[in-house]
């Protein structure tokens, strides 16, 4: 009789003990469900994979109606944002959010100083732990004409060559040396046409002012992928200097006046600044 009832009571502990493992797993489960839209979609990189236009027919991702919205999108948990060509070269960034219902993603873009270059609010049609997509309609004067991009959970890493270090402030030349590490005054001749306050874009453009806030120079920007040249282009030349430190307080590259004589170089300091680009 003893033995019996021993044999039950250790049956009943089994069935509690196993009761108990269930109810954990499931609320592990309800946990990672009840996840915020906004703590869904900064939980992964997004990578453009598909787009469809209103009748639901595919749309390839180069063509103009979507190319421009076409990238990997890293909207981190501080609410900022870095969307990249497929390419790794970076297209926009600024600051993200999403409604607590999970039905629109608003984006603002922004200037190196902090300023807005366009605001964009999209309706989210999905929005899980492997999906993204939302609608777009590019003519607000006709809303029956929309197309739907799709983006996919990734492991793609964000680039990290600098790019998106050099575009998140404007900068201020602070200082210069020379080869053998001596200061050299911001007005000598060898320095003072690489001396002002740089705007470097996320679009890939750029404008440079000198001091007084007058335009010196405008173009296109790049860095290459391993993040130790920074290119210019203008209409009138092409510069491409070595990049000796690139981190958010400090942007300093190497220039060689005369290529022929690698020797003889200066560095040329900028310091992050609130500064405003002039109009």
């Amino acid at each position: 009789m003893n033995t019996l009832k021993k044999l039950c009571y250790l049956s009943a502990a089994v069935l509690l003990s196993a009761s108990f493992v269930s109810c954990s797993d499931n609320d592990n489960e309800t946990i990672i469900e009840q996840q915020t839209p906004s703590q869904t979609l900064s939980a992964t990189p997004w990578e453009t994979t598909g787009a469809k236009d209103k009748n639901g027919n595919n749309v390839v991702l180069t063509d103009a109606n979507v190319a421009g919205y076409v990238g990997f999108a890293y909207f981190r948990a501080n609410g900022n944002f870095a969307i990249y060509g497929l390419n790794d070269v970076l297209r926009s960034r600024g600051t993200w959010s999403v409604d607590a219902q999970g039905k629109t993603r608003s984006i603002a873009s922004l200037n190196p100083d902090g300023t807005t270059i366009f605001t964009r609010d999209v309706e989210i049609l999905v929005l899980n732990k492997n999906e993204f997509t939302y609608r777009i309609r590019p003519n607000s004067a006709d809303p029956s004409i929309y197309y739907d991009i799709i983006h996919t959970r990734t492991s793609h890493a964000e680039p990290g060559n600098g790019q998106i270090t050099l575009a998140s402030t404007p900068w201020e030349t602070t200082g210069a040396k020379d080869k053998d590490g001596n200061s050299v005054a911001l007005d000598n001749s060898s320095v003072a046409g690489y001396v002002g306050y740089s705007y470097f874009k996320a679009n890939g453009t750029f404008k440079i002012f000198g001091l007084n806030d007058v335009l010196r120079s405008e173009g296109t920007w790049s860095i290459s992928p391993d993040g130790k040249k920074r290119t210019l282009t203008t209409p009138t030349f092409t510069r491409v200097v070595d990049i000796l430190v690139l981190n958010e307080t400090t942007f300093t590259y190497r220039i060689t006046p005369d290529a022929t004589n690698p020797a003889v170089f200066y560095d040329i300091i900028h310091t992050k600044v609130n500064h405003n680009e002039p109009l």
